[in-house]
């Protein structure tokens, strides 16, 4: 027992000094206490304001923007560690905190996080934001590129310039930021820096000296990077001694503070306990708590001009509006420049499983779009699935991941319909029919379709689309718009064996299934990015269901007249597989006015009459056969069809 107890002894005064050790090293010191609370990191530990009482020359505004998967997060990572803003070799991508962003291994949220660098013997404070790369969340970008003065623009050492990358360099251009090109994934066995520089030079006109290359992943070239953002990008143009003036970002909702804002401040400085005015909403707030983010929230007391940080004042979640400006009360000053809101591109309606959770639904919808003010909701009614909402997004991802972070941070579970865009009609004589007020109607929902009678002419949302892609793909592609009603605008070589096309295309054709066929006959290696390009008239129809005779609105469709007959025949044979079979014939209908383009009829289910019958005259057999038809005859005029929830449910689903 004694030798038991001297190891013990000994094993316990080795491991105080380990534990001594450790709380000396540098790394140690760098490290917070973090607890998690709605999708942000909170630091138990408070901040002097003279630590970030920072002049405006040594702060820098930043962000980092490529093609999707092109290391963006990573990158962002490497950053915070070599700053000491969070431990090293962390394993983990700090800033894409959402559960569907690590699901699905791509940022859909711009974040934003404070660093302190040394350069040259001055402390800089930068202000980076890590943004998406897809193109659904292009109005992340756009908000995030507004309190910055220059970007990285990050592209894959294996991959090249893809479409995103063109369309991020061309947006930052038109905002005249300070654009550092950086190759990324250089260590990779098939990386090619050198004809990615060319293919940079070829479509961007980037000069090769400007180029830096760098492994995100290993933490190779990082310092070039953080030197090349203080020597370059400018500080911001603010002005301390003026007025307080800040603009809101970006926002959210936190369960304990309500609602948080994110805010730029241009001009003064702000302290806690101020009163502070909306020039939007023009209403007061008392401020409760300013805090900044390294990655995790240090309260501040005071944040000051030309730098990025959060503020809780008990607003509610209906009254923080993108692109706001904020003010001193009492003290009115010019509104900055805001953002023009997103045009949304793709419609579905949302749906709570049981009417009793629509108010439960509503608050969750009221507190993500806090989060995500690219959606747009709009209350609507169905006869088959009750009160819902109309919602607009930017894009079909965009709405994957809404509703998917609806079901796992409300914990809803909503009923979704299959997405569409938004048509016009131009009226004849609408001066005389009262259902409409102007020569022009815009709808979505085939429930509005005006009637084609009065229509002079239909119109349909274009884009543009942009594809670059490997040469020896490009015969599938090019069919593949035309598949989809493309006309070709640009067909462009860009170097290395790769060409950049970009097709004239309605917005209903790509919403769906696009992106996956290109993926699917390019084995992955095509990217596509597309943008808005007005409307073009277009000959669309509206298909029609119809069930022995009788229409279903919720199940009718718009489509152009050429997919038609292909749409309204998947349509019955869907039907066919879920309606419920009757005690009567059911026949499915599709129809464009009065015309049928596709049938097919649901047999009835059929008692065996002659099942009694041991023998006798065939006559006997024959009468019982007539009466049971006849009897199904008049019970197909009278019967009514009840369609199960389920039954919608399954066909309006995307």
């Amino acid at each position: 027992m004694t030798r038991i107890k001297m190891r013990n002894v000994m094993l316990n005064s080795l491991y105080i000094e380990i534990i001594r050790a450790v709380r000396n090293t540098k790394l140690f010191k760098h490290q917070r206490e973090w607890t998690y609370s709605s999708s942000r990191y909170f630091s138990t530990q408070a901040t002097t304001d003279a630590e970030y009482n920072v002049p405006v020359e040594a702060i820098r505004n930043f962000s980092i923007v490529a093609h999707v998967d092109h290391g963006k997060s990573t990158l962002a990572d490497r950053l915070l560690e070599l700053t000491g803003a969070i431990k090293v070799n962390s394993g983990k991508q700090i800033l894409d905190n959402l559960q569907v962003e690590k699901e699905r291994g791509i940022t859909v949220k711009a974040q934003t996080a404070s660093l302190f660098y040394s350069y040259q013997g001055k402390k800089y404070l930068l202000n980076l934001i890590d943004t998406p790369g897809h193109v659904d969340f292009s109005a992340e970008v756009h908000r995030s590129l507004a309190p910055c003065q220059g970007v990285i623009l990050l592209v894959d050492a294996n991959d090249g310039v893809q479409a995103q990358t063109v369309a991020n360099y061309y947006l930052a251009r038109e905002k005249n930021l300070i654009i550092i090109p950086v190759i990324n994934k250089v260590d990779l066995k098939n990386a090619n820096p050198e004809k990615v520089k060319e293919q940079l030079q070829i479509l961007l006109d980037v000069d090769h000296v400007d180029v830096i290359k760098i492994s995100a992943k290993l933490g190779t070239g990082i310092d070039k990077v953080l030197d090349a953002i203080i020597e370059r990008i400018p500080p911001p143009t603010v002005a301390r001694d003026k007025p307080f003036r800040a603009l809101i970002f970006d926002s959210w909702y936190d369960k304990y503070k309500g609602t948080i804002s994110l805010i730029y401040v241009k001009d003064g400085a702000l302290s806690v306990g101020k009163q502070i005015s909306s020039a939007y909403m023009k209403k007061s707030y008392e401020v409760r708590n300013i805090f900044l983010l390294r990655p995790y929230t240090e309260n501040v007391k005071t944040i000051f001009a030309g730098q990025v940080g959060a503020i809780s004042c008990n607003m509610k979640s209906k009254e923080a509006h993108i692109g706001d400006t904020l003010h001193l009360r009492h003290q009115p000053v010019d509104s900055l420049k805001g953002f023009n809101p997103p045009k949304p591109m793709v419609f579905a309606g949302v749906y709570p499983m049981d009417q009793s959770q629509l108010s439960s639904l509503q608050a969750a919808i009221d507190k993500l779009a806090l989060n995500d003010s690219a959606v747009n909701a709009t209350l609507e009614s169905s006869a088959a699935l009750g009160r819902g909402w109309r919602i607009g997004f930017l894009g079909l991802l965009h709405m994957e991941v809404f509703i998917q972070r609806l079901e796992q941070e409300y914990e809803a579970q909503p009923i979704v319909t299959a997405p569409a865009v938004t048509y016009k009609a131009k009226i004849f004589g609408s001066k005389n029919i009262t259902k409409y007020r102007g020569d022009t109607v815009i709808f979505n929902n085939p429930v509005h379709f005006p009637d084609p009678q009065i229509v002079t002419e239909f119109y349909e949302p274009m884009i543009i689309a942009t594809i670059i892609t490997p040469d020896t793909y490009m015969r599938e592609i090019i069919s593949l718009c035309w598949e989809k009603r493309g006309v070709e605008k640009l067909n462009k070589a860009i170097g290395n064996n790769r060409f950049m096309l970009q097709y004239v295309m309605p917005l209903s054709e790509i919403i769906l299934d696009f992106h996956d066929s290109l993926k699917n006959i390019s084995s992955g290696y095509a990217s596509f990015d597309y943008e808005d390009y007005g409307y073009q008239m277009a000959d669309i129809v509206k298909v029609n269901i119809l069930l022995n005779g009788k229409m279903v609105e919720e199940l009718c469709t718009i489509v152009h007249k050429t997919k038609a007959s292909q749409i309204g025949k998947k349509l019955c044979i869907k039907l066919l597989d879920t309606i419920p079979r009757q005690l009567f014939e059911i026949v499915i209908q599709a129809t464009i006015g009065s015309k049928v383009i596709a049938r097919e009829t649901l047999k009835p289910y059929r008692k065996d009459v002659t099942a009694k019958l041991y023998g006798g005259d065939v006559t006997r057999r024959k009468k019982l056969l007539a009466q049971q038809a006849e009897g199904k005859k008049k019970m197909k005029m009278i019967g009514k069809i009840s369609l199960p929830r389920d039954t919608f449910i399954s066909v309006l689903k995307k």
